[in-house]
């Protein structure tokens, strides 16, 4: 157990490590530097006898919190497994595609061209839905997420008329409900275009904020970071149940 709780809290490191490197786009990456330390010293302790020497009382504390945590990221990993094969409905009247970094020189990055890839894709097979891009601008951005977006996808051959922006949201439940004060009709059928591991989260939130008919459209993402969006995922849906946003 010692050794094997040591490779692991190896390997969280040195996923951590390649994450940072190839630059994620966030600071989440840290979290694999703060697991993986914990991990070693839990071997640490194992292999000096410090856990064996210590009360029954307190082992067994410890073994009940985290076998807690872990039914809590089981479970929150079915589901966000359980939406990222979403496709969405047909003819719906409008999706929105929610926000991410726009780079200096105006294109998309890699997280945000799949969305709108996606989106254009399901644009071009239902000619008579509309399309809301959200997302406002970052410190670091040339221009609104919103805008970038809208560029983009004209670029691509949608026309302008279909693309409504809207430049102010920081948050996928600010994208959300400004989203919807630009939405015409009453219980407007709404497809929400984000990357596959956010797709179950975004949806929740769509449909809490008042969006009953919202459905999911998944757009890739990259593999690798996967392990790292799907476990920030069990902790943002944990924050918004707590939060009582979903």
């Amino acid at each position: 157990m010692t050794i094997v709780l040591a490779l692991m809290g190896l390997s969280c490191i040195g996923y951590g490590v390649t994450v940072m490197t190839l630059n994620s786009g966030t600071l989440f990456f840290a979290v694999w530097y703060v697991l993986g330390a914990a991990l070693l010293v839990g071997a640490g302790a194992l292999h000096a006898g410090v856990w064996q020497a210590a009360p029954m009382l307190l082992r067994r504390g410890v073994l009940a919190v985290l076998a807690a945590g872990l039914a809590l990221l089981v479970g929150t990993q079915a589901l966000i497994l359980s939406g990222m094969g979403a496709k969405g409905e047909l003819a719906l009247d409008y999706v929105v595609v929610l926000g991410a970094q726009i780079y200096r020189d105006g294109s998309p990055s890699p997280v945000l061209q799949y969305r709108l890839d996606a989106a254009l894709e399901y644009l071009r097979e239902n000619p008579d839905t509309r399309c809301i891009v959200s997302g406002g601008q970052g410190p670091n951005e040339p221009c609104s997420e919103a805008q970038g977006m809208a560029d983009y996808l004209v670029r691509q051959g949608v026309a302008a008329e279909r693309i409504i922006q809207e430049g102010r949201s920081t948050t996928t439940l600010q994208n959300v409900t400004y989203s919807m004060a630009l939405m015409e009709g009453d219980s407007p059928r709404v497809g929400v275009v984000t990357n596959n591991f956010h797709v179950y989260r975004a949806v929740r939130l769509a449909r809490k904020a008042g969006l009953a008919n919202a459905c999911g459209i998944a757009a890739y993402s990259t593999p690798w970071y996967l392990p790292n969006n799907l476990l920030r995922e069990s902790l943002g849906l944990v924050k918004d149940f707590v939060a009582g946003n979903i």
